[in-house]
């Protein structure tokens, strides 16, 4: 009987361990799929994790469309304005400055010619001002990227709008250098 009961409590410990291997598997094996393209999805799609910042941007958090597979390596040119993907801001404001026209009408044409493509346009401001005015700051600020998205040829389901006020900072610091660097809007592609 005593060897039945060692067998028994053998069973139940491993019953956990056997499935955390099955779910470990499980992962592995749609973690091959995104990085094949997935079972429905696009080809030369790829998850990528939230903590990776390539090109200065912060990641959603969710699975992330890798568009520079599709282009050919044109978001890594810097010659190419669609390689820039941050639009920043002066102090207070929401207007987009001269500088930047360029890059966003290059997303909007891409996005125009890509229509399984989509952006999260995601507002952000310094840590000056309270935290319901910087999420209000951060929103207009996206708001205006995708209006000139928008006239130039985006469509207005390839656009979300996401403001983290404060909450995200590029840079810590509490000097002009730091605060130039937090006031942006970043432009962050995904699948559809």
């Amino acid at each position: 009987m005593n060897t039945r009961l060692q067998w028994f409590r053998m069973l139940l410990l491993s019953l956990p361990v056997a499935v955390i291997v099955g779910c470990s598997t499980d992962q592995t094996k749609e973690n091959a799929e995104n990085a094949a393209g997935g079972v429905g999805g696009t080809a030369g799609g790829m998850g990528i994790s939230s903590d990776r910042n390539p090109n200065g941007t912060q990641l959603n958090g969710g699975r992330e469309y890798n568009p520079e597979d599709r282009m050919g390596g044109a978001f890594d040119d810097p010659a190419n304005p669609l390689s820039k993907r941050i639009i920043y801001f002066d102090y207070d404001h929401t207007e987009i400055r001269p500088e930047y026209q360029d890059i966003i009408v290059s997303h909007a044409s891409y996005l125009a010619k890509n229509q399984k493509t989509s952006v999260i346009l995601e507002g952000h401001t310094d840590e000056r001002g309270s935290r319901e005015y910087n999420l209000a700051l951060g929103e207009r600020r996206a708001q205006a990227v995708r209006q000139i998205m928008q006239l130039n040829g985006a469509a207005p389901n390839q656009l979300e709008v996401v403001s983290y006020g404060e909450e995200r900072p590029a840079a810590m610091g509490h000097e002009e250098s730091t605060w130039q660097q937090n006031r942006r809007v970043e432009i962050v592609y995904r699948r559809q």
